[in-house]
C-alpha cells in the first residue's frame, strides 16, 4: 500500500471511530434514560469523552501527516504522544465523573428502573465497539499509528466498560438489590481510571524520549550484524520514538584509507537495513568517522566520550 493510501486508511479510520463514537453516545443516553441507572450514566459519559477524544484524534492524524517545515524541522509527528496524553487525560475525568456519580446515587438511594431494555440497548453498543476497538487497534499496528492505537484501546476501554455495566444490571434484576449498580459503575471507573492512566504515562514516556528496549535490543543486533559484513564498526546508537516511526542515529567508524564515495556507500547500505529493521517511517542519520585519526580529532578513542552520550552505544573492539 502506498503511503498515501495508508495515511487516507488512517483519516478514514479516525472518522469511523468518530461517527461511531456519536451513535454509541445516543444509544447509551437513550438507555441511561429509560433506566436511570449509575452505571450506563457512566457508559454514557465515557462515550462522550470517545468523541472529544476522536475529533483530537482527527486532528493530531492530519498535523503528524505535514511534512517538516521552518517552524518544525523534525516534523510533527511527535503530536501522536499529545494525542494520547489528552486521550489518557479525558479517560480519567470520565472515570472521576463516574465514581462522584454513583457515590451520590448510592447515598441517595436511588434504584435503576426498566433494567431490561437498558441490557439490551448496552450490548448492541457493547456489540459495535467490540468489533471497532479490535479494527481500530489491528490497523494502528500494521500502519505503526500511536494515534490510532490508542483510539483502539480507548474503544476496547468503552466495552469493557459495557461488559461490566451489563454484569451489574444483571445482579440488580437478579438480587434485587440496587447497590449492585453503583457499585458496579465505581468498579467500571476504576478500571477506566487505569486505561487512562497507562495512556498517559505512554504520552510521557514518548515526549521525554524513553527508550524502548525492544527496540534497542533489535537495532544492536541488526548494526551488529551490518557492520560486520562491511568491515567496520559502530558507537554512539541513539533513537527516539515518532509516534508513527522512529528517528536513529549513530556513529560509524572506518579505516582512515577508505574514500569518502565508498564510506558514503557502505554507510547507506547500512541505513537501509536498520529502516528495513523497523519500517519504512524511520529517519536514519549516520556519522561517519576514521579510526586511526579519530583521537587528534575528537581527543578520544572510537567509543569513548561523554558518558551521555554512550549510554545508549555499542563501542567498537
Amino acid at each position: 500500500m502506498e503511503e498515501s493510501d495508508a495515511h487516507r486508511l488512517l483519516r478514514r479510520a479516525s472518522w469511523i471511530s468518530f461517527w461511531t463514537g456519536v451513535v454509541m453516545f445516543a444509544i447509551k443516553a437513550g438507555a441511561w434514560w429509560a433506566t436511570r441507572s449509575s452505571a450506563i450514566l457512566g457508559d454514557a459519559a465515557e462515550s462522550v469523552v470517545h468523541v472529544a477524544a476522536v475529533g483530537f484524534v482527527v486532528y493530531s492524524l492530519r498535523l503528524s501527516q505535514k511534512p517538516p517545515d521552518e517552524s518544525h524541522p523534525y516534523g510533527h509527528a511527535k503530536v501522536a504522544f499529545f494525542s494520547a496524553g489528552f486521550e489518557g487525560a479525558l479517560i480519567c475525568i470520565a472515570a472521576l465523573f463516574i465514581i462522584w456519580s454513583a457515590i451520590a446515587q448510592w447515598i441517595a438511594g436511588e434504584g435503576p428502573q426498566h433494567l431490561g431494555g437498558g441490557m439490551v440497548l448496552v450490548a448492541l453498543a457493547l456489540a459495535i465497539n467490540g468489533g471497532l476497538g479490535w479494527w481500530l487497534l489491528a490497523t494502528g499496528r500494521r500502519h505503526r499509528s500511536l494515534i490510532l492505537e490508542a483510539n483502539g484501546r480507548h474503544v476496547l476501554t468503552d466495552a469493557w466498560t459495557s461488559i461490566g455495566v451489563i454484569g451489574g444490571l444483571a445482579l440488580t434484576l437478579a438480587t434485587g438489590w440496587m447497590g449492585f449498580d453503583p457499585l458496579c459503575a465505581i468498579l467500571v471507573a476504576l478500571n477506566i481510571l487505569w486505561s487512562g492512566v497507562r495512556l498517559m504515562w505512554c504520552s510521557a514516556n514518548g515526549l521525554m524520549d524513553r527508550a524502548d528496549p525492544a527496540v534497542q535490543a533489535a537495532l544492536v543486533a541488526r548494526l551488529d550484524r551490518a557492520t560486520s559484513a562491511k568491515g567496520v564498526t559502530w558507537h554512539q546508537l541513539r533513537h527516539r520514538h515518532l509516534g508513527e516511526g522512529h528517528w536513529v542515529d549513530f556513529h560509524l567508524v572506518f579505516p582512515d584509507s577508505t574514500t569518502v564515495r565508498d564510506a558514503h556507500e557502505t554507510a547507506t547500505a547500512i541505513e537501509d537495513e536498520i529502516r528495513d529493521e523497523l519500517g519504512s517511517a524511520t529517519v536514519v542519520t549516520s556519522h561517519l568517522e576514521p579510526i586511526d585519526d579519530h583521537v587528534r580529532i575528537h581527543g578520544h578513542p572510537p567509543g569513548e566520550g561523554p558518558p551521555l552520550a554512550q549510554a545508549e552505544g555499542h563501542r567498537p573492539d
